[in-house]
């Protein structure tokens, strides 16, 4: 259905009632516990379907694995995957598995949607509220657990949120009209805000006061645990930004990259206050309207 727009999975038409939505991802471990390791792969390789408005149908398994390292805790790393897989109401169908230097896990994932129905990211139109369904600063507060700077009840709370999956967000909201959705990942909520905004031809503005923020991570980014990749992110939209008066540390986090992070939603002005009672009512954790679409001028985002 098209090769162009930076969408977050394929879309092949079948029929007039079907499509398939296509997608992989994987990645090397973020966390030391092979069996979070793998639900926070596989839930993050999910949640393209998801941000498509799709089904979950079938997943594979895709493993790089060392020849020195144990096969059991492979196991776990696949044993968590396939908790995920089932809680999205997908079916594992196996995979591949190759040797290498460094451990890769994730999942080729196969959906469905209905043509007229899958969510692209390029719908946005001028009034429409942008939501956003987890807290921003999981990538912050990863690299703090990996230097040993959180406590347990942090650290648990983190590996929850990224190893939950964007199923409930979908299933409150696939009853409204969704002009636009996408996930925010590795270009952080600035990156694919961009992507909305570029694909609609119109200037997203956030509301930095709106943005939920996950416990400690603003703090820790003060502290300078910002990736390198938050810094590339700012390089490639340079010039297509603006941010007068916002703290720059709040900047530097919402461009870093989110592992497994929430869905965001353009929705009319109007079906606004019904999507967020039905996020809540979800158990959607810390839903937020984050921002508006208005008409383009020479930014693509500005953050007020």
């Amino acid at each position: 259905m098209g090769a162009h727009g930076n969408e977050d999975a394929g879309v092949y038409q079948l029929d007039g009632d079907r499509a398939l939505i296509q997608t992989l991802d994987f990645f090397p471990p973020i966390v030391d516990d092979p069996r979070w390791f793998g639900r926070i792969a596989a839930a993050n390789a999910l949640s393209d379907v998801f941000a498509m408005g799709g089904v979950p149908l079938t997943a594979m398994n895709i493993v790089a694995w060392p020849t020195d390292l144990d096969l059991k805790l492979l196991g776990e790393v696949m044993a968590g995957g396939q908790e995920k897989v089932r809680e999205a109401g997908a079916a594992l169908c196996g995979g591949h598995t190759v040797t290498g230097k460094t451990i890769l896990y994730g999942l080729a994932v196969t959906g469905e949607v209905r043509p007229e129905r899958f969510w692209s990211n390029a719908g946005a139109r001028v009034g429409d509220r942008l939501i956003l369904t987890k807290p921003l600063g999981i990538g912050i507060v990863s690299t703090a657990i990996k230097k040993d700077l959180v406590d347990a009840a942090t650290a648990d709370a983190a590996l929850e949120q990224m190893a939950t999956l964007n199923k409930n967000a979908v299933q409150a909201v696939v009853e409204l009209d969704v002009h636009a959705a996408t996930d925010v990942t590795g270009f952080g909520i600035m990156g694919h805000g961009r992507e909305m905004a570029d694909g609609a031809n119109l200037t997203l503005e956030l509301d930095s006061s709106s943005m939920p923020l996950f416990p400690g991570s603003l703090e820790f980014a003060r502290e300078g645990l910002v990736s390198g990749g938050a810094k590339r992110g700012k390089e490639n939209m340079d010039g297509s930004y603006a941010a007068e008066g916002v703290d720059p540390v709040l900047i530097d986090l919402m461009f870093d990259a989110e592992t497994s992070g929430g869905l965001l939603f353009a929705v009319s002005d109007a079906d606004s206050a019904s999507a967020m009672k039905r996020l809540k009512d979800a158990g959607v954790p810390r839903v937020s309207i984050v921002g508006e679409f208005v008409a383009r001028d020479a930014l693509a985002v500005r953050v007020r």
